[in-house]
């Protein structure tokens, strides 16, 4: 399987040379020429398969550069007994037609993990496949969750480096002293004044620095990313997706082939986009649920073909969702476009320039058929929160409440009863003083840890042990930076 670049169609590369460069040096994304097919035929062989040999067969389309055992043992390696529970990704039922797939089982408790756990084999196999002994420093630029996941999946993997970048003042407590105190001799962490999006965008052109990319070399080195603008992030995302169908078909709730719907909190484009790319690949999905919070940037996209973060940022209780520019929203460009990479670069182009670009009619309209955009306010992530708890017995977390609103409201505005599956992407006790708020009606004085165990006697859940551990854990890393500065951070920590 070949990958081009968003930007340059004629660009040509291998599954091993995507992941290990992690942005095409054009400044586009790489993605699959082509995407592999999912017939019944291909669906009733993984139905028998547990999550790790359906995660085997579905990413040796994507991995055709890579042996057989190479990715069995990456996959055994990523998915081992440090998930939770023994299916991985396991569906709650929360009413008849709406199931929750759990994402946050993996070692950080949110769905990050499901990549992240994988993302250093297949670095590490790709960069002795495309780049000899070169040292891949992997710069993150995290709204919250992906940090935690990246630092703690590289730390002290041979022959890397990875330094995250955060929003000092736009991750909860819990997120930041996963980060700050993560282990590892090749880890560095720092905070940045400013949002995700400045965070982001930093990284973007440290990436494009050509004296810093010169300096590099001079060390035998090179940057790649573990965001999912890297292709080895996004493709194991689509095998949650495609395993929850299966589950559901052989838990008897579907028929095979019948629709489903898959509803996703997101703010990045990454996790939808993963729904999307099983969907082209033959899984039948119907519609795909678009749910952002106050930062609506994409529900307005999806509605009108206008893509404008000219707009106020909002720092919400569902923080890894405060974004305004969503980069994994190229690929989908590049798709709805017919692959016209220049209308692409012109997009792209007029984003950065402008902070605004508008799709033609046609290409909207192709948008509408295969997503629906809606948002969620505080007060009503707090409301869903309450309600779901009191009438289910089901804790869900910030943003999980945000995708299981918008669901009710497409259920309400369209009429629609397909059976819907709905990312579940982290664990409630990662934001434990917004959870306690919504459940209580007031907010919390205590400190963080106080509000898990508050939490914990509410609920009748136990925390993850991952989370209670933090209370008597080291801060490392306590540097934050203005944006402007992430350069010289990063000259500094890698000694450049």
């Amino acid at each position: 399987m070949s990958y081009c670049s968003t930007r340059d169609n004629s660009v040509s590369v291998s599954a091993a040379h995507a992941i290990a460069r992690g942005i095409s040096p054009d400044g586009g994304l790489y993605l699959p020429k082509s995407l592999p097919r999912l017939d019944t035929e291909r669906l009733k062989a993984l139905l028998d398969m547990d999550y790790r040999q359906r995660a085997c067969d579905i990413l040796g389309d994507f991995l055709d550069d890579f042996t057989k055992q190479e990715i069995l043992d990456s996959v055994s390696a990523a998915y081992s007994d440090s998930f939770a529970s023994e299916k991985i990704t396991p569906i709650a039922k929360l009413y008849p037609g709406a199931y929750m797939l759990e994402l946050w089982h993996g070692p950080t408790c949110a769905f990050k993990d499901l990549a992240l756990q994988l993302l250093p084999y297949l670095l590490t196999l790709s960069a002795k496949k495309t780049i000899g002994d070169k040292t891949v420093n992997i710069l993150v630029a995290t709204s919250g969750d992906t940090g935690k996941a990246a630092l703690e999946g590289f730390k002290d993997v041979a022959g890397t480096n990875i330094l995250v970048f955060y929003p000092e003042h736009g991750v909860s407590k819990v997120q930041k002293l996963q980060m700050t105190t993560q282990a590892g001799g090749n880890v560095g962490v720092c905070g940045v004044y400013g949002n995700f999006d400045d965070a982001q965008t930093g990284v973007k052109n440290i990436f494009a620095d050509a004296e810093m990319k010169a300096r590099l070399e001079e060390k035998n080195a090179i940057f790649s990313s573990a965001n999912s603008i890297n292709w080895g992030r996004l493709a194991p995302q689509i095998v949650y997706y495609i395993s929850a169908y299966c589950e559901l078909v052989k838990e008897g709730e579907i028929e095979l082939g019948a629709n489903i719907n898959i509803a996703v909190p997101t703010g990045n484009f990454g996790n939808i986009l993963a729904a999307y790319y099983a969907k082209q690949m033959g899984l039948p999905i119907g519609k795909l649920i678009c749910a952002s919070n106050v930062n609506n940037v994409l529900t307005d996209f999806i509605n009108t073909g206008v893509y404008d973060r000219r707009r106020e940022f909002f720092m919400t209780s569902s923080p890894s969702m405060d974004i305004l520019i969503s980069s994994n929203l190229e690929r989908l460009l590049h798709s709805l476009i017919g692959d016209d990479d220049n209308a692409v670069k012109t997009l792209m182009a007029s984003l950065s320039r402008d902070g605004v670009y508008s799709v033609p009619g046609q290409v909207l309209e192709k948008l509408k058929a295969d997503f629906y955009g809606g948002f969620c306010d505080e007060a009503q992530t707090a409301a869903t929160i309450k309600n779901t708890f009191r009438e289910y017995g089901y804790l869900c977390d910030t943003h999980t409440a945000v995708a299981l609103k918008v669901y009710k409201d497409y259920c309400q505005s369209t009429g629609d009863k397909t059976k819907t599956v709905i990312a579940s992407t982290a664990s409630p006790f990662k934001f434990a003083g917004s959870i306690l708020s919504a459940l209580t009606g007031k907010p919390s004085a205590d400190d963080e840890f106080a509000q898990l165990r508050t939490l914990a006697e509410i609920s009748g859940i136990q925390p993850p042990a991952s989370i209670m551990e933090l209370e008597n854990s080291i801060v490392r890393f306590e540097r934050a930076c203005e944006k402007d500065d992430m350069p010289r951070v990063v000259s500094e920590m890698l000694n450049l």
